[in-house]
């Protein structure tokens, strides 16, 4: 063998090492991306949560869109995801068109709950509970996704 087809040999060697290497580097980077838009994620679904029950106790008002006049269901959900950018309609059907359809065992705090056929939503917060504006005579309240709510779930939307 000659020293041209040794130094060729050593040096093709040399560059598969230095390309396996950087691709290691870089999956790793690829995964600390992806998790940082995990915990990021995470973050907003918290902050929106929080944010939402901010207004636990605000009076039930048909049509209300605001914590001054009170709420109705939709205009609950509207007024907590405009504070974040995302707009959605006053009506829980049109609300229900938004995002991508979530399973029941796949939910995630700051998703929208919908029931009733399509006339209630109320935001998912964890643990098997959700926040939402009730109907006349109540306030915003956390209520479990059990008993009548389980019985009238029609489905979920996540838009984070």
């Amino acid at each position: 063998m000659t020293d041209r087809i040794r130094f060729a040999l050593l040096l093709l060697a040399v560059l598969a090492c230095v390309a396996a290497r950087a691709g290691g580097a870089l999956g790793a980077i690829d995964h600390q991306a992806h998790m940082s838009h995990a915990t990021a994620v995470a973050h907003k679904e918290a902050k929106i949560v929080r944010f939402a029950r901010h207004f636990l106790g605000v009076p039930y008002e048909y049509g209300g869109t605001s914590p001054a006049s009170g709420f109705d269901c939709s205009g609950f959900t509207r007024y907590v995801y405009a504070h974040f950018g995302i707009t959605l309609p006053h009506y829980s059907g049109a609300q229900f068109d938004r995002g991508r359809r979530i399973s029941r065992a796949g939910l995630r705090p700051g998703d929208l709950l919908f029931f009733d056929g399509l006339g209630h939503v109320g935001l998912y917060i964890g643990h098997g509970l959700f926040i939402h504006a009730p109907h006349s005579g109540t306030r915003v309240s956390i209520d479990p996704l059990a008993g009548w709510y389980a019985g009238r779930y029609d489905g979920a939307r996540r838009l984070v």
